[in-house]
């Protein structure tokens, strides 16, 4: 079959069937070249394999690997079963992998959300569904609209018996194209079942055009059409974008202390106080939002009995879950119902990777620092780095600190280490006149930072015309009320995915009006649940009036400015959810402000 495939493709596309590619096709392995952010934990996600399947094919992957490598991925026997994953060869089209892999161009788009003509790009891995999972899927989105069952779109997997495709022109009738390629109507009708009891068909649209079943007719009776462009193929399978007139929202999170601890519980109170007062925010200006509001328990069971309800297959948008073990079942729920789900606290499930309807609003370790290194950077080009090595809870910045080492030597950026107990004469003599000095310990620890802030502060005062920098983590926030006057005389930064200053109006408005439907203050912590429940909600259902089920091509233009958390979502690939990449830092200057660095 195989080599029938690549007879017909070559016949249909004057030879554009490579060696390689065929010689590839028979391989047990595709080809994975890295991205920006990706880690070794990520791209086994993806492809839902372990990294020591990656490991045993590309030997030294477990301990470097880099942006624009190429990884060899094992195909597994049972990632067979039900899909494949192609990596586009060079003279690749989306209407050759429909003949290759017998599945419809509509198949192949749904199951790469992701995938567009203007990325259909050499070296990009897409996923292949199988025939079965293709024709579900047709079948589903029948059920969906309301056509009955039978009733296939122009690019359906009857392409298989497909000798040419061809793209409908103003005035053609299914009598004029029947004639032109020496078949009967009824041949070609059967072929594209949709023209069944049509009058008229429609311009542009694409007919798959089969072998004729005389015998005394053959394939050189007739003209050789050309393929259908990338382009034409991606528009005839874009679905078009659908107003939304009332948003139905779910936000399931465990409300009550038997649900969870009490102070994980009262996070999540104040986090649906906040949303509330972006649901409002947002109905004053005419928006219309159906809230429905679920407590779940830590059993999955709880989850389930709320799954089960009739008018959760509905909703345009979920919010939640909070523990762990409800987050596949809930993705796999939304993923069914075309539903897209917000999860706005963890950012160690791996679901987005291979999940489509997930946003994950907590960054993955391994994206977050990838943003923080291209900042510092841009930031610092000219800087002259110094670690200080902390004593103690180095651990939990051992891979920040392991990819900032790699990244500046990587640019050529001189670094130097010391101990946390080096004296002032020992931290004179690192600093270097024609750099930025910046000192970034090894801990974000408040103990580290009580250590070494005399030292460094006794630095800046004996040699107050040295560029000193102290650069440092989002925990931090936690201790400015600690070092405040520390951190502006040593021209402080971190980095972080949330910050706000509470003398900016939008914060000092929020608070005040926190305060008056509640009778309460926020809870002093970082950040705070109240602005994070505002903004994810405020931003999602803002954009889902907006633009509708266009939302996510519209992602780029969503201008909103967050009290608090940053949004810039990004699909990890072309089949799977968006992570919000957003990072600011924080910066304490010397004349005393505090102003927060917003990257593009």
């Amino acid at each position: 079959m195989k080599t029938i495939n690549r007879i017909f493709c070559s016949l249909l596309l004057a030879g554009a069937c490579s060696l390689g590619t065929s010689a590839q096709e028979n391989q047990s392995y595709f080809l994975h070249t890295i991205e920006k952010g990706q880690s070794l934990y990520s791209i086994a996600s993806m492809y839902n394999i372990s990294q020591a399947d990656i490991v045993k094919l590309n030997p030294g992957s477990d301990d470097k690997i880099y942006v624009g490598r190429t990884l060899r991925i094992p195909r597994t026997d049972a990632g067979l079963q039900k899909e494949t994953f192609h990596t586009i060869a060079p003279g690749e089209t989306l209407y050759r992998l429909t003949v290759k892999y017998n599945v419809s161009a509509k198949a192949i788009c749904d199951a790469n959300p992701g995938l567009s003509a203007d990325n259909f790009r050499i070296g990009q891995v897409i996923r292949i569904p199988s025939a079965t999972d293709a024709a579900a899927a047709t079948a589903d989105t029948q059920a969906l609209s309301g056509m009955p069952a039978g009733n296939t779109a122009i690019q359906a997997p009857v392409q298989s018996r497909c000798r040419d495709m061809h793209k409908v022109k103003r005035k053609e009738t299914v009598f004029s194209i029947s004639r032109e390629y020496g078949i009967t109507e009824a041949e070609l009708i059967a072929a594209n079942p949709e023209l069944r009891g049509e009058n008229k068909i429609k311009k542009g649209s694409f007919l798959c055009i089969p072998y004729p079943s005389s015998p005394s007719a053959t394939q050189q009776d007739t003209p050789r059409q050309a393929a259908p462009s990338d382009s034409e193929l991606f528009s005839e399978n874009t679905r078009s974008s659908k107003r939304i007139n009332v948003i139905k929202a779910a936000v399931v999170l465990p409300f009550l202390p038997d649900g969870a601890s009490k102070s994980e519980s009262a996070k999540m109170v104040e986090y649906y106080e906040g949303f509330l007062m972006a649901v409002d925010s947002l109905k004053r200006t005419g928006t219309s939002i159906d809230l429905y509001t679920y407590s779940t328990g830590p059993a999955t069971s709880s989850l389930n009995s709320i799954l089960g309800k009739s008018e959760m297959k509905d909703m345009d948008i979920i919010f939640g879950p909070l523990h762990q073990q409800h987050i596949k079942p809930l993705a796999d729920f939304a993923d069914k119902h075309d539903i897209r789900l917000v999860i706005p606290f963890t950012s160690k499930d791996n679901t987005v990777f291979r999940n489509p309807s997930v946003y994950q609003i907590n960054t993955p370790q391994s994206y977050l620092y990838s943003e923080v290194y291209d900042h510092f950077v841009r930031q610092f080009p000219n800087a002259n780095v110094i670690f200080i090595e902390a004593s103690q809870g180095t651990r939990e910045k051992a891979d920040f600190i392991k990819g900032l080492k790699e990244e500046l030597r990587n640019r050529s950026i001189p670094t130097k280490s010391l101990k946390e107990d080096a004296t002032v004469e020992s931290l004179k003599a690192v600093l270097r006149a024609d750099r930025e000095n910046i000192f970034i310990p090894t801990s974000g620890s408040n103990i580290t930072l009580i250590k070494i802030l005399p030292q460094l502060t006794l630095l800046v005062r004996e040699m107050p015309d040295s560029r000193i920098h102290l650069f440092g983590y989002p925990e931090w926030q936690t201790y400015t009320k600690d070092h405040l006057e520390a951190f502006f005389e040593l021209d402080t930064y971190f980095y972080s995915s949330f910050y706000t200053n509470n003398l900016l109006p939008a914060a000092i408005n929020f608070t005040k009006s926190y305060r008056k439907w509640y009778g309460k203050e926020m809870d002093e912590r970082y950040p705070k649940f109240g602005m994070l429940g505002f903004d994810t909600g405020y931003f999602f259902l803002k954009g889902l009036s907006r633009y509708g089920s266009g939302f996510e091509k519209n992602l780029d233009k969503m201008d909103l400015v967050p009290i608090q958390t940053g949004f810039k979502f990004q699909r990890v690939n072309n089949w799977g959810g968006f992570i919000n990449r957003k990072v600011f830092f924080v910066r304490f200057t010397k004349n005393f402000e505090l102003i927060k660095l917003d990257f593009d």
